[in-house]
């Protein structure tokens, strides 16, 4: 047996209206519920204001006599303000609770049709949250007005396979957000990308201000831009991205700068100054080195923070600003507050959403995407493309992800070293010759200041052979030969792996072998001597 159709919907105050015989020329969505002829409805729960009492029965008997096997039943639902969704949704959620759904027996239509934009909502919101099982109902009027013409329906139906379409599309927009955060970088760090999705969802959904921290050149300022681009696109700011570095603010100039003054305000103040917290409103100011602002200036950004507004310097007027502020920093505020140079309240205040960004060294599997991406950056704009041969890339990403790089300069240093290499690369290759000599500029630029080791194969100290070989095996063997064992043995001591010895040993003749393997030759040059890789890296 199939089951009775119910529908429930508002009763239309305007649209359902009409006196004499002449309203049956016009469309009324309620009544044209029952002129379908490929729709039957058992039941019309009627949900009416009392104030319209007459109304409502007047819709009840003009589709009795349009289907007498239809039943009214008049709801009464006594709404203050039908425009008032708190109001509006109470009214019909304590309606839904209490009527007794048949689902088994009987389908329900929810009208969305009739009623305030608020009841249609609230009536949206019963069928998707299942406080109503059934389906939406959409009536529209025929586009020419004839007698008798009921217009159009349509059902709506919120099923999970709709909801699957959504939470994908919805998925695929929170990646592409996270893909826009990363510059379109595919990262490979789990620790990173955790981190990026959930600065991506605080990014659309809070104003609150935000605080990062991590080392100089981890990509804090970069974040923070890419954070307003992606609310900008979302339209949920409509102000602009203003940047300042804290540690380049001093005296007058710090609270002039950030707060504005009045002409005359200090010596030099010639004439009245907005300041960048009035230029941010409406859009993100981001505060790097947020550490290094004076403790008079950081109450100023607590009081303009919490009350969006504060006194620009010389002025008894207060001003307001409305912006969302993110700040930056390499310090441990923590640290700066336990010992005084930093507000605790304002820490307080700003620490509410708190990310600390890694370090280059601590994302090596990060490193290859980030040097291609690089490279392309350099190639448009060089105009010509730019790229590793096999080798060198896999020379530079190897000593790129040993605890030798030191990354100190972070995502900086790595721009730099790529840029380098880009720009002196013949015919747009970058060759193994480039990739050393690049390796041996980013060691100098690592070596503590006065404390710069030798150079390798230059004075770096003669390998002492009687620790390696017995006497009489050293009695045998020709000066020469003592020599250029003693040149390798000084090279390999300076490699961290015996591919890294045979590639610097065989540079050259390697382009003559059909067949390379520069560490297996290695290998066997010294096992002639009966030396093994391990005896060499025990080397003093």
């Amino acid at each position: 047996m199939p089951k009775k159709t119910v529908v429930i919907g508002f009763l239309g105050s305007q649209l359902d209206a009409g006196q004499g015989a002449g309203r049956w020329e016009k469309w009324r969505p309620t009544v044209s519920l029952v002129q379908h002829e490929d729709m039957v409805v058992d039941r019309i729960e009627l949900l009416y204001s009392r104030q319209h009492t007459a109304l409502a029965q007047q819709v009840q008997r003009d589709v009795s006599t349009a289907s007498p096997d239809t039943v009214v039943k008049l709801v009464p639902m006594d709404v203050a303000d039908p425009w008032d969704f708190g109001e509006m949704y109470a009214a019909l959620y304590d309606w839904a609770r209490a009527y007794r759904f048949d689902p088994a027996h009987e389908q329900y239509w929810a009208h969305i049709t009739t009623g305030t934009h608020v009841a249609q909502i609230c009536m949206f919101l019963m069928v998707e949250s299942r406080f109503i099982p059934g389906v939406l109902l959409q009536t529209a009027p025929p586009r020419r007005q004839r007698q008798g013409d009921p217009g159009r329906y349509t059902l709506i139906d919120l099923d999970l396979s709709r909801y699957d379409v959504l939470a994908r599309r919805f998925s695929q927009a929170q990646a592409e957000a996270q893909d826009f955060l990363k510059s379109g970088i595919a990262t490979r760090n789990k620790r990173f990308n955790a981190l990026i999705e959930e600065i991506e969802r605080v990014a659309v959904r809070s104003q609150a201000p935000v605080l990062l921290t991590g080392p100089t050149g981890a990509g804090k300022s970069h974040l923070a831009r890419r954070m307003f681009e992606l609310k900008k696109a979302q339209h949920r700011v409509e102000g602009e991205f203003v940047e300042v570095n804290c540690a380049t603010l001093r005296g007058d100039s710090a609270a002039s700068t950030l707060f504005g003054h009045k002409k005359g305000a200090f010596t030099g103040a010639a004439t009245d100054r907005a300041g960048l917290l009035r230029t941010a409103h409406q859009g993100v100011l981001f505060l790097d080195e947020i550490g290094e602002l004076g403790l008079d200036e950081q109450a100023m950004l607590l009081k303009a923070v919490e009350e969006k507004r504060f006194f620009p310097m010389g002025s008894d007027r207060e001003v307001s600003s409305d912006f969302q502020l993110i700040a930056g920093t390499n310090r441990d505020l923590r640290v700066d507050v336990a010992q005084g140079r930093f507000r605790e309240d304002l820490f307080a205040r700003i620490n509410l959403w708190a990310y600390t960004l890694p370090g280059l060294a601590q994302r090596p599997e990060d490193i290859e995407p980030n040097v291609d991406h690089l490279l392309a950056r350099c190639a448009a704009e060089m105009g010509h493309a730019v790229r590793f041969n096999v080798e060198a890339k896999s020379r530079y990403l190897q000593f790129a992800r040993s605890a030798e790089a030191l990354w100190s300069g972070n995502f900086r240093d790595l721009s730099a070293s790529i840029t380098r290499m880009a720009t002196l690369a013949e015919g747009g290759r970058i060759a193994a010759g480039l990739v050393d000599a690049e390796i041996q500029r980013l060691r100098w630029l690592w070596e503590p200041a006065g404390e710069a080791p030798a150079r390798k194969g230059q004075g770096s100290g003669e390998v002492d052979l009687t620790a390696l070989l017995p006497d009489a095996t050293l009695a045998a063997m020709d000066l020469f030969d003592q020599l250029q064992l003693q040149s390798v043995l000084q090279v390999c001591r300076d490699c961290a792996t015996l591919s890294e010895a045979g590639r610097r040993l065989f540079d050259h003749s390697r382009m003559q072998r059909s067949v390379v393997n520069d560490a297996d030759r290695l290998r066997k040059y010294l096992m002639r001597f009966g030396i093994g890789w391990d005896e060499v890296k025990a080397l003093p």
